[in-house]
């Protein structure tokens, strides 16, 4: 089964995990926000991603609190479904992601890159249709989602 993964971070160049949305196939979905250091927020994160904040009502955790709900749920998906491909656009998602799980990533957690089988007009599609903002992260796991396509894949 596919879980798309999104992230909200800090910035690019010391990147802090502020929320992170996955959307299965299943349609279970993940989300939550935790603390992070305001003043290592790029300008564009504190305009566009942290007024985006708050919107889900208990999805505010520790890191260490983050770490057992998302385990859980990803223990729950598993035992339901088998091997788990956790899907994601931007290494940085993976990155925190991981760090997420205190690098106790399960070993039926796969990773796949899918940057290049999202379909960005389905993407912004999704957005639109759905009247949801781009830069937050269950939203953005949502459109993912939505707009993922299978591709052949090319050997250089």
């Amino acid at each position: 089964m596919k879980i798309f993964l999104d992230t909200e971070f800090t910035d690019f160049v010391r990147p802090h995990l502020i929320s992170i949305g996955m959307a299965a196939d299943s349609d279970d979905e993940f989300y939550a926000e935790i603390p992070y250091p305001y003043d290592e927020c790029s300008d564009f994160v504190r305009e566009v991603v942290l007024p985006l904040l708050g919107k889900f009502p208990d999805a505010t955790y520790s890191k260490q609190e983050l770490a057992e709900k998302l385990r859980s749920w990803l223990d729950v998906l598993n035992a339901a479904h088998g091997t788990l491909e956790i899907c994601f656009d931007f290494q940085t998602d993976w990155d925190l992601f991981i760090d997420a799980l205190d690098y106790q990533v399960p070993k039926w957690c796969v990773q796949k890159q899918v940057n290049r089988n999202i379909n960005e007009l389905l993407y912004y599609e999704y957005h639109k249709k759905n009247a949801l903002p781009e830069h937050h992260a269950l939203y953005d796991a949502r459109a993912n989602r939505f707009a993922y396509r299978e591709r052949p894949d090319v050997v250089d």
